[in-house]
């Protein structure tokens, strides 16, 4: 793992995200909330946090980090869901891997949770979209 003992605290910021190209009867079914193994957006939201959390133990060489601040978001299209994952700190390390992982895991819980009425549904486009670092002004 790198040191980063003396490197300094800052404010740290990283936005990842990702798409699942689903059916239209599958999304559908998610915007109706008619999958048989409940709330698919709900459930992937909580995924997607609780990763982002769990990142360091996923990761092998991911420092563990005091996260601030996780949110997952969706926006549903005709062609499937697009999954927005941002992740807030204040440490000596980026928060991007925390923020792709959240991505990874909630796209990978929807994929489980539709997989019955969509055999064809593929992840792709996850990607880090922002990762910024500023002064913590403690004013």
């Amino acid at each position: 793992m790198v040191d980063v003992g003396d490197k300094n605290i800052l404010a740290r910021k990283a936005v990842a995200s990702g798409f699942i190209r689903m059916s239209p009867v599958a999304v559908q079914a998610v915007k109706e909330n008619n999958v048989r193994k409940g709330d698919v957006l709900s459930v992937a939201q909580i995924a997607g946090i609780q990763a982002a959390k769990q990142t360091p133990s996923l990761i092998p060489l991911c420092h563990n980090l005091l996260l601030d601040k996780v949110s997952v978001t969706f926006e549903i299209t005709e062609a499937g869901i697009r999954t927005e994952c941002s992740v807030h700190c204040q440490g000596k390390t980026g928060v991007e891997m925390e923020a792709l992982t959240g991505t990874s895991v909630a796209l990978l819980t929807i994929y489980d949770m539709c997989k019955a009425i969509d055999k064809k549904m593929v992840i792709e486009e996850i990607r880090l979209l922002k990762k910024e670092k500023r002064e913590i002004d403690n004013e």
